[in-house]
């Protein structure tokens, strides 16, 4: 099994920061598991300035087909339709992007 990692920024409004961590202390079940269904481990948000950076690790072999899956379920639309007011996707992102998907350049295991 191959693992491909994923490095994503976006902005958050910082009047928004307290609500964000809230809401992801207490992630819904629902959307917890369909990320691991979606074939997503190590899963991690990070918070700086206003930024938030996400890691996490793919271990499935179509990962556009999983985040279509996890893109069509009810629960996580509902926790997006939350998210996405607090997030401020960045302009140098890729179309069709909202976070923005980074390079990776180094790696050690």
């Amino acid at each position: 099994m191959a693992v491909k990692r994923h490095g994503q920024i976006i902005g958050l409004d910082p009047d928004k920061y307290d609500e964000y961590v809230r809401y992801h202390n207490n992630i819904w079940p629902e959307v917890a598991d369909k990320i691991k269904e979606c074939n997503i481990r190590n899963y991690t948000i990070f918070h700086k300035d206003n930024m938030l950076f996400a890691f996490m690790e793919y271990v499935g072999d179509d990962f556009e087909a999983d985040m279509q899956k996890m893109a069509d379920h009810p629960k996580t639309q509902e926790w997006w339709d939350i998210m996405m007011p607090m997030q401020k996707p960045l302009d140098t992102r890729k179309e069709g992007e909202w976070w923005a998907e980074m390079e990776e350049v180094f790696h050690l295991d």
